[in-house]
């Protein structure tokens, strides 16, 4: 398979560098296209990938292709690519936000069979520890998912889910990074109104966090079992988690992802 990203921004330099570091796939079978060309030449220098002069040699060329572009410029870009893309038949990929199967089905033409398969990962893709999303189209085969499922996989962990379940993944998976980052900056704040300074204290908070987070996914155990294995009776542990409770951590959280599904599905209402 030779895999071309159109566009080599972090999550394109993420993805190729994670490819490359697998062994999953021939360094030379990925290719890479951009507008600005310094760019492009950098990542292929930086991972033996093939660099394409033009977004059209690289659709000719391929047998997927990765659309690494900002969302605003999927109405130019697909439909200049268009009888391209029909001529060649690429499996097209997208891993831009807010551009729903459908929206990509029409820009290509609504009478075209394109096998279009829509991914969402993360900030965390590039550190080879995201969190990505796949769905595809009906023309899409469940090889081909699969396929994208473990290109993703390089970088950390995919799941295969319904596009519907998108607005949802985008809150627990795509905005949770930053929550997670507020949690930690409050910790360390914590810490210097106690006389810790911050760098100390942002280094043991997210060390704390990492290691929780680690923790919970290798174990088989519930969050709230690994609450109560760390609260002793009478302990500080306990006298915190009923301190969060009492000022809504939980149902602030929960209003966090109401906020985020509620402003995705109205962006892709628009």
């Amino acid at each position: 398979m030779k895999v071309g990203f159109i566009g080599t921004g972090n999550m394109t330099s993420a993805i190729v560098k994670g490819i490359v570091a697998s062994g999953k796939m021939p360094k030379e079978n990925l290719y890479l296209s951009n507008r600005t060309p310094e760019k492009r030449d950098r990542l292929a220098s930086e991972t033996g990938a093939t660099v394409c002069s033009s977004n059209e040699e690289l659709v000719s060329t391929v047998d997927v292709v990765i659309l690494a572009i900002k969302p605003n410029l999927f109405s130019t870009v697909l439909p200049e690519l268009a009888p391209l893309l029909i001529e060649h038949n690429p499996v097209v990929v997208s891993i831009a936000a807010g551009i729903s199967l459908s929206q990509m089905h029409s820009m290509i033409g609504q009478d075209s069979a394109m096998r279009i398969i829509r991914v969402m990962p993360n900030l965390n893709s590039q550190i080879s520890e995201g969190m990505a999303a796949v769905c595809g189209n009906d023309h899409a085969t469940a090889e081909e998912i699969d396929f994208i499922v473990s290109v993703f996989e390089s970088i950390g962990e995919a799941i295969v889910m319904k596009e519907e379940d998108f607005s949802v993944f985008s809150a627990i998976a795509g905005c949770s990074p930053a929550f997670t980052f507020l949690f930690v900056d409050a910790l360390s704040r914590a810490a210097v109104k106690y006389g810790i300074p911050k760098e100390m204290a942002t280094k043991i908070a997210a060390q704390a966090v990492l290691g929780s987070g680690k923790m919970l996914k290798e174990s088989d155990q519930t969050p709230w079992n690994l609450i109560d294995q760390v609260s002793s009776p009478g302990g500080t542990t306990i006298e915190g988690v009923l301190a969060l409770e009492e000022n809504g951590f939980m149902t602030s959280v929960v209003k966090a992802v109401d906020a985020v599904v509620e402003k995705d599905r109205n962006m892709n209402k628009e």
